[in-house]
């Protein structure tokens, strides 16, 4: 039971370290991830408003895909 936990923390960790890693070199890129058509933002005088709905139904969609894919190759 504690090496199966073990063997989940380490690709949770894994799979953390990539997107972090994807997240430094996509900025670098000037990848527009946060600036998409389709966030909502609103800009009045003292306050700023940031949806990010497009941002987040498409990391949604990419992480149900990986997480689909990691399920197909644990069967």
């Amino acid at each position: 039971m504690a090496s199966e936990l073990g063997k989940m923390l380490i690709l949770v960790g894994g799979l953390m370290l990539l997107v972090g890693i994807l997240l430094l070199v996509g900025g670098r890129m000037h990848l527009p991830i946060g600036r998409l058509p389709g966030d909502i933002v609103y800009r009045g005088k003292n306050t700023t408003f940031y949806l990010p709905l497009v941002t987040s139904l498409l990391l949604s969609l990419v992480l149900s895909l990986v997480f689909w894919a990691l399920g197909r190759l644990g069967k």
